[in-house]
């Protein structure tokens, strides 16, 4: 036998069915992570790597070396990263390089190393240290953005990348 239920009730139980469902999902997606306050940059080396021989050209690239550590007691299961390199006279961007998935284990990722593929060259016979000290050499700076999910990206840590030069 059917049970035949006017437009009132039905409505009524299409609206509870519709916030049990929403209440679903957010449970599911888990609350919001203030990130900037539960991830702490460590461990942090900068340099100029040392890329090699480009069309003869001796080749540095700015890189950093780094851990992120989880302060707070929440999950933070993985983040994204996206690292600039900006040249520290004018602010202009040398490169970006975007990590999707970076995981936590213990509280903390491993050390991650990012390098720009953009840097400078220099004519032999300079050699990569002459490089360092060149009048045109501009500084650099990393600047390291995370997120969680979908959220806004939030600067967590800006560091000058020394003159030193990095072989291994």
């Amino acid at each position: 036998m059917l049970l035949n239920v006017g437009p009132g009730l039905a409505g009524r139980h299409l609206k509870l069915l519709s916030v049990i469902a929403a209440a679903l999902l957010v449970a599911s997606c888990g609350g919001t992570v203030d990130i900037k306050n539960s991830v702490q940059v460590t461990d942090v080396s900068t340099g100029w790597w040392d890329a090699g021989v480009v069309d003869g050209k001796n080749k540095l690239v700015p890189s950093i070396t780094f851990r992120l550590r989880n302060t707070s007691d929440q999950d933070l299961s993985a983040v994204s990263i996206n690292v600039a390199f900006k040249f520290i006279d004018n602010g202009d961007e040398l490169e970006e390089i975007f990590k999707q998935r970076v995981p936590f284990e213990n509280q903390q990722t491993e050390l991650l190393t990012v390098r720009s593929q953009t840097g400078f060259t220099g004519e032999p016979p300079q050699s990569r240290a002459d490089m360092l000290r060149n009048s045109y050499f501009r500084d650099v700076e990393a600047i390291i953005f995370v997120r969680q999910a979908s959220a806004q990206w939030v600067e967590l840590h800006r560091v000058p990348v020394e003159r030193q030069l990095l072989t291994q």
